[in-house]
């Protein structure tokens, strides 16, 4: 089925399946990060490991949802829509652009200082390493891949199908403090323009992953 025949589907005829992945993909991040940090407030190796362990059981659930729930191809979900080089080329300008826009804003809000930075930044690297992919691939595939695309296939309407991920997407970071919403919402806008435009999300994943690696991952190889 093509994407033009999807998004032409009325609401009455959108499947119990497609309802139970928009809840995931907005809510499963939100929700499973709320929960370590009403419950297990200090940020440990073992809590660390069984967050991130939740958050790719709820990306494969949604993955399942699109191929056996709604019986539809990963294309539409912006999944090769493209070559693997042309993706990669794209993913590099995603990086650079979103790079420059995070960075400036990071400067001019003191941002990467905090307590919540400094919890972080205690993990081994090879769990930061983790991490950091999880997020390129994870919150590509739930706020921009599948949010949108199904938003605008249930009946929201461009606006509110690009407006509503991007929220919930920028405020998902407030345990970084006002900064760190700021910069999720500066950075999403990017990610969701390129999505809008090149509807590859796979470029989107590799712009994303290659922004948190530089940042996270980078300084503490050369420190």
């Amino acid at each position: 089925m093509e994407m033009n025949d999807i998004r032409a589907q009325s609401p009455a005829k959108i499947s119990s399946a497609t309802w139970i992945g928009l809840f995931l993909s907005l809510f499963a991040m939100v929700v499973i990060r709320q929960a370590f940090v009403l419950f297990v407030p200090e940020i440990t190796v073992a809590a660390a490991i069984l967050k991130e362990t939740l958050i790719w059981i709820s990306a494969v659930a949604l993955l399942v949802i699109v191929g056996r729930g709604e019986h539809l191809s990963f294309r539409s979900i912006g999944l090769g829509t493209s070559r693997w080089w042309v993706s990669i080329l794209w993913g590099l300008v995603i990086a650079v652009v979103s790079a420059a826009i995070v960075g400036a804003l990071a400067y001019l809000t003191g941002y990467g200082h905090g307590p919540g930075s400094a919890a972080f930044e205690k993990l081994p690297l090879w769990l930061i390493t983790l991490i950091v992919f999880r997020a390129g691939v994870v919150e590509e595939l739930f706020y921009r891949g599948y949010a949108i695309e199904r938003l605008q296939m249930v009946g929201f309407g461009r606006f509110w199908s690009v407006t509503i991920p991007l929220v919930i997407f920028s405020l998902g970071h407030w345990s970084g403090g006002a900064a760190n919403i700021l910069i999720a919402l500066a950075a999403g806008a990017v990610l969701t323009g390129f999505y809008l435009w090149r509807r590859d999300l796979v470029a989107n994943m590799i712009g994303h992953w290659l922004v948190d690696f530089v940042a996270n991952v980078v300084p503490r190889l050369f420190s």
